[in-house]
């Protein structure tokens, strides 16, 4: 009797780290798509006063949170064209411990900003269409997905 307890106990404590692991990165990919990528690009209603306005309502209420983010940017263009990037990402950003790249295309896209002047209670943003590279940051080295847009290039 002891020794399946033991065994079980055993794989519990190997295995169980590296499957809390593995469905955090699914969960941070998948967020991913959900968060930055909007191909074909929605409108939203005119009472979202602008597509950032409608935009972040949803990425703050996916996420759960109150909190403003400063920038937000997404994508318009197919999951497809930018997951290619993060096949082969040779670079380490140690600032974010994760596999990084930067794309060798151009992408569509729209960058969110956080309004300046407002009351701290509100979130109102300005949007910025654009066409340029991005920092991608890459679920592992090879064979990897987006997980995060660190920056433009």
């Amino acid at each position: 009797m002891a020794p399946p307890v033991v065994q079980l106990l055993f794989l519990q404590l190997v295995l169980g780290p590296a499957l809390v692991e593995n469905i955090q990165l699914q969960l941070a990919i998948k967020n991913f798509r959900i968060l930055h990528i909007d191909y074909p690009k929605v409108n939203y209603a005119k009472g979202f006063r602008g597509y950032c306005n409608g935009l972040m309502s949803y990425v703050r209420g996916r996420q759960q949170s109150w909190y403003c983010p400063k920038i937000h940017y997404v994508l318009h263009a197919p999951w497809t064209a930018i997951k290619k990037f993060c096949k082969y990402s040779e670079s380490f950003c140690e600032n974010y411990n994760e596999y990084c790249t930067v794309t060798q295309d151009s992408f569509p896209l729209t960058v969110c900003s956080l309004s300046s002047k407002q009351p701290p209670t509100s979130c109102h943003y300005t949007s910025t269409l654009t066409n340029q590279r991005l920092y991608l940051l890459c679920s592992q080295k090879y064979d990897a997905e987006p997980i995060d847009i660190i920056g433009l290039y």
